[in-house]
C-alpha cells in the first residue's frame, strides 16, 4: 500500500515525514545540476541515496510518497568555508574553538571541535544549505578543514570528509589582508626593511617545516631502528603526498603568487583561498588547475586603490578564465547568506546557472565530494532542498529539506524570536 504525504503537510508536522529516509518525491521541477531540468519530475530514495530521478517514477510498495507540484527541488549548497560549528559568540572567547596557538598544528582537525548543537546551524540550513567546510584559522599551519552535513547528534554522525584539507596562511608582507605567521606586516606601522625580514624569516620557517616532513616521511619508509610518531608530521604525510590539498588562504596578487611558487616548489595540490586578486593571475591558475573558493561577494574592496566593484567582478572574471572557484562565507553567523554571496556575482558578469554550480556542484568537485555531493544523481546523498522558487533569490523560501534522506526540522532561533516579538504589544 503506497502512503501519499502532502508536501505542505509535511511543513507543519516534520515528525511524520521522518519516519525512515526512504520515499518518493514527485511532481516538482528538478533541478539537478547535472544536465537538463526535470519538469513534473520524481526522485526515489532508498536508505538515504537517490535511488533514481527522472519523470513518472512509481513507488514501490510500502513506499512514501510526498507530493511536491509547484515546488523546484535543488541540490543542497555547501558553504566552502565557515566556522559553523567551531564558533558560538564572537565576543565570549569560551564558545570559540577556532584557533590553537603555535605557528604548525597540522595535527589539529577542525570537525573533533564541532559543536552539533550549535544555534548557528538550525538557522544556516533553514535557507538550504546542507553541508559547510569547518575551517581552522590562526596563523601558519592552523589544522584540518573538515566537511560536515548540518544533520546529526555527533560529529562523527556529520562527518563527511574528516580532512578535507590542511589550512595555510601564507606568509605576507607590506600589510597586505591576511594574518599570515605574524598577524600581518606592514599595515603603516612597521617599516618595509623590518617586515621584509620577518616575511622572509617566515618562509625560511615554512620551507623547513615541509622539508622536515619530506624527511620524515623518508625515514617511516626506510623503518629506521629507533623510528619515533611525530603527530604533527605525521599530519603532513598525506599533504606532501599529494593526497589532502593545502588550502592557503592568500589574498592579494603577490602573495597569491608566492603561493603558486611555494607549490611548485613542494609539488602539492593546492585551493586558493580568500583570493580576491585571483583573476590577476587567473592564467597561472587555470594552467595549474588551481581552484579558488572567494570570499563574500557583497564587502567593501581590499584596498584604498581597488575598483568599488572588486569582489563583485572577480567571479565572473575568473569564470571567463576557466578557473573552478566556489564561495565562502568565512563566518558562523552570516553562513544562512551564502545563496546571495554568489547571487551578488550575478549582475556583474556571472551567468546564473554558474552562480548556482558553484555552490553546489563546483564546491563538491573542489573538494573531492562530487561522487556524493552537489548535484542530484543516481547513486549519490540525499542531500536536496524544496522550494518555491529560486534560492539566489531572496523571497524564495526553502519549504523541505533532507540530508542523507533524511527531512530536517527547519525551526530555529530567528524564527521563534521573530513569532515572540512579531506578537509585541
Amino acid at each position: 500500500m503506497i502512503r501519499v504525504v502532502s508536501l505542505f503537510l509535511i511543513c507543519a508536522a516534520p515528525s511524520l515525514a521522518a519516519e525512515d529516509n526512504t520515499f518518493l518525491l514527485r511532481g516538482a521541477t528538478i533541478h539537478t545540476m547535472a544536465g537538463r531540468d526535470i519538469q513534473n519530475g520524481s526522485i526515489l530514495v532508498r536508505d538515504g541515496k537517490i535511488a533514481g530521478v527522472g519523470e513518472n517514477l512509481s513507488a514501490p510498495a510500502g513506499v512514501k510518497v510526498i507530493e511536491a507540484g509547484g515546488m523546484q527541488v535543488y541540490p543542497g549548497m555547501i558553504d566552502s568555508a565557515s566556522t559553523i560549528g567551531l564558533s558560538e559568540i564572537g565576543a565570549v572567547r569560551e564558545t570559540s574553538d577556532v584557533a590553537e596557538i603555535g605557528k604548525f598544528n597540522p595535527q589539529l582537525r577542525a570537525s573533533i571541535a564541532v559543536n552539533p548543537d550549535s544555534e548557528h546551524i538550525p538557522v544556516t540550513r533553514a535557507n538550504g544549505i546542507t553541508s559547510v567546510i569547518a575551517l581552522p584559522d590562526g596563523p601558519g599551519i592552523s589544522g584540518q578543514a573538515s566537511l560536515i552535513n548540518l544533520n546529526g547528534w555527533t560529529t562523527e554522525e556529520m562527518e563527511v570528509k574528516r580532512s578535507a584539507a590542511m589550512h595555510l596562511h601564507m606568509p605576507t608582507i607590506g600589510g597586505s589582508p591576511g594574518r599570515g605567521f605574524g598577524g600581518g606586516y606592514g599595515g603603516g606601522r612597521v617599516p618595509y626593511d623590518e617586515a621584509k625580514k620577518t616575511f622572509e624569516k617566515d618562509m625560511i620557517e615554512l620551507n623547513n617545516f615541509f622539508e622536515e616532513a619530506h624527511r620524515y616521511s623518508q625515514a617511516k619508509a626506510a623503518k629506521l631502528p629507533g623510528f619515533q610518531t611525530n603527530l604533527k608530521l605525521e599530519a603532513m604525510l598525506p599533504v606532501i603526498e599529494g593526497k589532502t590539498p593545502l588550502l592557503i588562504t592568500a589574498v592579494r596578487e603577490r602573495a597569491i603568487r608566492d603561493a603558486i611558487a611555494f607549490a611548485d616548489k613542494q609539488k602539492i595540490k593546492v585551493i586558493l583561498c580568500q583570493a580576491i586578486d585571483a583573476d590577476k593571475v587567473s592564467a597561472e591558475l587555470k594552467s595549474r588547475d588551481i581552484p579558488v573558493i572567494l570570499g563574500p561577494t557583497l564587502s567593501l574592496p581590499g584596498e584604498e586603490d581597488d575598483p568599488y566593484d572588486r569582489p563583485f567582478t572577480t567571479p565572473a572574471n575568473l569564470y571567463k578564465a576557466g578557473v573552478k572557484f566556489s564561495f565562502g562565507t568565512f563566518s558562523n553567523e552570516f553562513s544562512r547568506n551564502l545563496p546571495y554571496q554568489a547571487a551578488a556575482a550575478v549582475g556583474f558578469g556571472l551567468p546564473k546557472e554558474e552562480a548556482m554550480k558553484a555552490i553546489t556542484v563546483n564546491a563538491a568537485q573542489i573538494w573531492g565530494v562530487a561522487n556524493q555531493l552537489g548535484t542530484i544523481e543516481e547513486g549519490k546523498s540525499a542531500d536536496f532542498m524544496v522550494t518555491t522558487g529560486d534560492p539566489l533569490e531572496e523571497p524564495t523560501q526553502v519549504k523541505q529539506l533532507f540530508i542523507r534522506g533524511k527531512v530536517v526540522d527547519l525551526e530555529n532561533k530567528h524564527h521563534q524570536l521573530y513569532e515572540r516579538y512579531k506578537a509585541r504589544p
